[in-house]
């Protein structure tokens, strides 16, 4: 039985910032984590805004804004190119 609280889900919203990300050159895949209820990125930030946090190897963690809260996201990255992906995601502001 999974643990009650952590959703691999997202709203609408943001799924549609996610099929733009991965439709981004140099995106393997996008991975959507835990759920925290909430807690906000901000009051200028609307749902869907996506925020990157850092550079990890192998990809990007972001978070984004969720009706509820934050939505942890993992963003797999081609090789050399994370900060390419990075600088478009900035862009889909």
């Amino acid at each position: 039985m999974p643990s009650r609280g952590r959703h691999q889900s997202t709203s609408k919203e943001c799924q549609r910032v996610l099929a733009k990300v991965e439709a981004l050159p140099g995106v393997a895949g996008v991975i959507i984590g835990r759920s925290y209820g909430g807690k906000s990125l901000g009051k200028q930030n609307r749902t869907g805004a996506l925020r990157i946090q850092r550079h990890e190897e192998g990809g990007l963690k972001a978070v984004t804004q969720t009706s509820k809260g934050l939505q942890e996201i993992y963003i797999r990255v081609e090789a050399g190119r994370e900060a390419g992906v990075a600088a478009a995601i900035e862009k889909l502001r």
